[in-house]
């Protein structure tokens, strides 16, 4: 039985495999992972952002890092090293000899395979007069000569040489170790244990716990685990928290304790320069000695945190420490929302505890929103454009134009516009409209249905309601050349529908004169017809249908003018007389159907008609039982979709002036019942709208049946003044009592007899068949 020997790399050969395929394993990933992006792609972009968001602190932060850091050289530099190590090493092996080559005796011979054996004998004569000892030959060349012309003539080397590859039959099987053979000495023994020991037994474990520790003090969304315990305890405790509150336990987070995060500093200046933002600030609660508001690091967030939104300009060594706090801002407050929501659900769930009010929640949302603007909440919004202050907004608020949203200052005219902003320059206008019109402006529409269930669009006690959010995003530029293509082009457009308007008003006032006098006219003509005339039940069908219609043309028509007086002034509301006509002719037609149906010649074609209605009501319900399935398998799709696709959280950039990072523009989306200040549904953070976004909102319906009015709201995370509510009326029924028996499920005796008895007549034929072929 053939042995195994096991031999290390004397020659050092194999070791330059291992190490050849070793480097390759780590530039490989590494140079496409940590290859620096294009530079200039990088500087195209903020190039193209310059003209909006070039005042921004994130811009200008930017702008200053790409020049100076040296990160993207060190790491060209390292990858090239390792890339030259690589080259370098395969280069090497390319150049090693074979040690290891297959055994050919054909090869040996110098033949063609299956060469005849005389061809073999006759090679091995001129081969041996060339290669033998006694002629002056190689000794060593000659014993493969002649091991190749045994393996070829004798029948047991030629059967080894079959079966085993070597015509001296199995050999030892050799397992080559890429390492050199200097590792294994025993001079050398000590030296090999000593790295071992430190490498798996210090190094690895050292490593490996400290990313462990590391890790478990980490929530999925980077937030200290600790920090979500201090948040649920506050929120626990004040479930109605209001703005000063919410800031106090937002900077009571230990991700600005240096003893939790190592980000976070404590500087010798900090008792001499802290105390002067306190006392340009006013009352911050400073006596306050609840822990961990008390505790320095606390304070000094808290007024980092404060001065920021009051835009106050801070030391340079403060405005490091400010940035990192204003940065780590918003996701905290994402997570105390998180937590708020789980609060709410539990205590829906559970009971036994107060959930956290909608204020606390919202007071959140709105906290971000001023961390990332730097206002504070009773300012206006029109400070977030550039070169707007405090003194400039006396202009905005006068009684002449009344703008005090970024909304109204879209509605303005451009003449208006320009006059209002008569402060700024030519220059700063056009800065100050570019940036305006860069804004989101979001369209929302909502659909209400349950899913899965027959009658969608009905909704019962307890069945999971699932509310659908389009959300369309537009720029507040596109809202310009809307308002810029309504505008009247000349003079005497601007003439005529000032005319227009004038005949209007005159034709709308004769019309209200009247109006009253011919409400009493179509009343009494109605009281009187309904004396006179009994109609049997089913032309009286025919009637009403009739008179809705009518009613409802005749409301048209009255509303028509009011809603576009100046443009249709020719369109005025029905007369009396006309609405009389109408009704007259509505009842002539009704009395023509009923003499129609009357004159029917015989049952059998009533029957025919009540066929093709029935007939054509079958196929409404199967074109609309098709489209409800068309719908379901389309909203299916698009889950799938959404499951699988992972869409970039990159949208698009926010314009902030004093934010210290690059913020990508989110929103919130949730239900909540306004009037009981509770949350319907949690809020969903949409992180991907670009152009267009679905979102589907779910939650139970209530327990008992009734109308119920709630609120879709949207707020954005960057923006103040974009917020959108918009109402959602409930109405609830009565849940369906389970069916026992359906009737789908009930099948008659008579169908099962006929069905044993089509059997039975299968049978009864099939052996008839049998019978007639034998």
């Amino acid at each position: 039985m053939a042995g195994q020997q096991f031999q290390y790399d004397d020659s050092g050969n194999t070791f330059f495999y291992f190490l050849t395929s070793f480097v390759g394993l780590i530039v490989i990933p590494a140079t496409y992972y940590l290859w620096p992006r294009d530079q200039n792609a990088e500087q195209l972009r903020l190039k193209s952002l310059r003209r909006v968001h070039g005042r921004c602190l994130w811009y200008r932060l930017r702008l200053m890092k790409s020049q100076q850091s040296i990160v993207p050289t060190l790491k060209k530099a390292a990858l090239l090293f390792g890339w030259a190590v690589f080259l370098l090493l395969a280069y090497k092996v390319s150049k090693l000899d074979r040690e290891y080559q297959e055994y050919n005796p054909y090869e040996v011979l110098n033949l063609d395979p299956g060469a005849s054996l005389s061809e073999i004998k006759k090679q091995y004569r001129v081969l041996s007069l060339k290669f033998h000892p006694d002629k002056g030959g190689d000794e060593a060349t000659f014993m493969r000569i002649a091991k190749a012309y045994a393996a070829l003539t004798n029948e047991q080397s030629r059967k080894n040489m079959e079966l085993w590859g070597n015509p001296d039959g199995p050999g030892a099987t050799s397992f080559g170790i890429a390492l050199p053979a200097w590792i294994v000495d025993q001079k050398n023994s000590m030296l090999v244990l000593l790295v071992y020991g430190l490498a798996f037994m210090v190094i690895l474990p050292v490593v490996v716990g400290t990313w462990w520790y590391r890790s478990i003090r980490y929530s999925g969304d980077q937030i200290l685990i600790n920090t979500t315990q201090l948040f649920m305890h506050f929120m626990y405790k004040t479930p109605n928290m209001n703005m000063k509150r919410l800031a106090m336990v937002l900077t009571a987070a230990f991700e600005f304790d240096p003893r939790s995060n190592k980000e976070a500093t404590i500087r010798p200046t900090d008792n001499i320069e802290v105390p002067q933002l306190i006392r340009e600030l006013g009352n911050i609660n400073v006596k306050k000695k609840e822990p961990p508001f008390c505790y320095p690091y606390s304070l000094k967030a808290r007024v980092l945190v404060l001065a920021h939104l009051a835009r106050m300009d801070v030391s340079e060594e403060l405005d490091e420490d400010q940035r990192f706090v204003v940065r780590k801002s918003p996701p905290l407050l994402q997570e105390m929302i998180n937590v708020g929501c789980q609060l709410t659900m539990m205590a829906n769930s559970r009971g036994g505890f107060h959930a956290p009010r909608l204020v606390t929640i919202e007071n959140c949302m709105k906290l971000t929103q001023m961390s990332v603007q730097g206002l504070q909440e009773s300012k206006s919004p029109l400070l977030q454009l550039p070169h707007f202050e405090e003194e400039h907004l006396r202009y905005c608020i006068s009684k002449k134009y009344k703008v005090r949203s970024l909304q109204d200052l879209v509605s303005l005219k451009d003449s208006d516009r320009r006059s209002m902003l008569r402060f700024l320059g030519e220059e700063k206008y056009d800065e100050v409209m570019s940036v305006l019109g860069s804004f989101p402006h979001i369209t929302m529409d909502t659909k209400l249905q349950v899913l899965d269930d027959e009658d969608s669009n009905n909704i019962t006690a307890g069945s999971i309601v699932t509310v659908t959010v389009t959300l369309t995003r537009k720029r507040m530029v596109d809202m310009f050349e809307k308002e810029q293509d309504s505008t009247p082009c000349t003079g005497e457009e601007v003439a005529t529908t000032e005319e227009a308007q004038a005949d209007a008003s005159k034709a709308k006032t004769k019309v209200w004169q009247n109006k009253s006098k011919g409400a009493k006219k179509t009343a009494k003509s109605k009281k009187k017809k309904l004396t006179k005339k009994k109609p049997t039940p089913a032309p009286a069908k025919t009637k009403q249908a009739n008179g809705n219609v009518a009613g409802n043309e005749v409301v048209a028509a009255a509303a028509a003018p009011a809603t576009t007086p100046a443009t249709t002034p020719a369109t005025t509301p029905a007369t009396p007389a006309a609405v009389k006509e109408e009704e007259d002719e509505a009842s002539d037609k009704g009395s023509e159907s009923d003499e129609g149906e009357a004159t029917k010649d015989s049952p059998s074609e009533r029957d025919e008609d009540s066929d093709k209605q029935s007939d054509t009501e079958v196929d409404e319900i199967a074109g609309d039982d098709e489209e409800e399935w068309e719908a379901l398998q389309q909203s299916i799709q698009r889950r799938e979709r959404a499951l699988l696709e992972t869409k970039s959280k990159v949208t698009h950039p926010v314009y902030s002036l004093y934010f210290p990072e690059e913020k990508q523009e989110w929103w919130w989306l949730y239900i909540a019942d306004r009037r009981d200040q509770t949350l319907v549904s949690v809020p969903y953070h949409v992180c991907t709208l670009q152009d267009t976004e679905e979102v589907e909102l779910k939650f139970p319906a209530p327990s008992k049946t009734g109308n119920y009015q709630y609120s879709v709201i949207l707020r954005s995370d960057s923006y103040l003044g974009l917020d959108q509510i918009k109402p959602l009326k409930l109405e609830v029924h009565e849940a369906k009592a389970m069916m026992d028996n359906h009737p789908q499920w009930d099948i008659p005796d008579t169908e099962e007899e006929d069905e044993e008895q089509e059997d039975s007549d299968g049978i009864e034929e099939s052996e008839d068949d049998d019978e007639d072929n034998d």
